[in-house]
């Protein structure tokens, strides 16, 4: 995860009483290109990048998570949602989705040609 761009200090708020670092906080308000606001949080501990991207009454778009993901990661840099087994469902907020890249490894892909 690259870190927080300049631009977006304008955004941060402290997260449970802790401003953060380059690569640890929040950001509130953050303008989206659909003109949307957002809150982020975003980490780089336990082996993983994680960002979180939840907008109050519905959730992020395609286009407005890839706005996110050149927000935190490099052009080449791999970043993936998941879909866990349901029996691994957590749900603390119903707007709010996630991007994740694991720390040290490359994060198995399919084929190109499957891909889009």
């Amino acid at each position: 995860m690259k870190p927080l761009p300049s631009k977006m200090e304008l955004y941060r708020q402290p997260y449970r009483g802790v401003m953060g670092d380059a690569y640890n906080g929040a950001l509130v308000n953050v303008p989206l290109p659909t003109g949307e606001r957002c809150m982020i949080i975003f980490s780089d501990g336990g082996g993983w990048d994680h960002v979180s991207v939840s907008l109050k009454t519905r959730c992020p778009t395609w286009e407005e998570m890839c706005h996110v993901r050149d927000i935190f990661f490099m052009p080449e840099e791999y970043a993936v949602q998941y879909h866990p087994p349901k029996s691994l469902y957590r749900n603390i907020h119903p707007f709010c989705l996630h991007l994740w890249r694991p720390h040290g490894e490359q994060v198995p892909m399919p084929p190109i040609i499957m891909i889009g």
